[in-house]
């Protein structure tokens, strides 16, 4: 079974960059915000919480994967499920930010479209990777392990650009207002994710 493990690795490395993308959800402390955006700030948490368990949840299935001993058939397996988990994790995280509508800010109604838009074009793209793993070559050692080199690379950049839209519509009040729900802070999973 030589080959897979590193690549494999690789693959979990550059996923977990991915997921971080959601957990900047937290945003950062404070607390001068209006009500309505407390509102609007409490719905998207709630929805992004449950979303945010099934992303990390992926990427675990997908790092417990790595291990010498996995077959090109299991890892094919594992890492097809976790892209489509992602992919309707994404979706569903963009929708919520849609039916919220534009937060109570300057510019909020740009700032929302612009990162609905970038959540769907996550959720479309892991939806590709589903495909891609689908059709890898689980017979030739050296075709699968190349095919998730080239995974790998994709998810580095998918985990690079998806958090600009996302980073815009938390600046600010946004992000102070999100900071405050405690479905926001579960959803970071880590302390140092709620400072700022």
């Amino acid at each position: 079974m030589e080959g897979t493990d590193p690549v494999n690795k690789k693959l979990a490395a550059a996923l977990s960059g991915g997921a971080v993308l959601v957990l900047a959800l937290s945003g950062c402390g404070g607390d001068d915000s209006s009500e309505k955006l407390d509102a609007w700030a409490e719905q998207v948490c709630d929805a992004v919480q449950p979303q945010a368990k099934k992303i990390e949840a992926a990427n675990a299935a997908i790092q417990e994967q790595t291990s010498d001993n996995s077959t090109p058939e299991d890892v094919r397996k594992t890492d097809s499920k976790a892209f489509q988990d992602m992919s309707d994790a994404y979706k569903a995280i963009g929708s919520a930010v849609d039916k919220a509508g534009a937060p109570d800010v300057e510019n909020g109604e740009k700032k929302q479209k612009d990162a609905v838009k970038e959540l769907n074009g996550i959720s479309a793209s892991y939806a590709g990777l589903k495909q891609q793993v689908d059709k890898l070559d689980t017979d030739d050692q050296g075709k699968f392990a190349d095919g998730l080199k080239d995974i790998a690379a994709q998810l580095d950049k998918l985990g690079q650009s998806g958090n600009d839209a996302l980073k815009n519509l938390e600046e600010g009040e946004v992000g102070k207002a999100m900071a405050k729900q405690e479905s926001c802070k579960s959803a970071s999973g880590s302390p140092s994710a709620t400072q700022g």
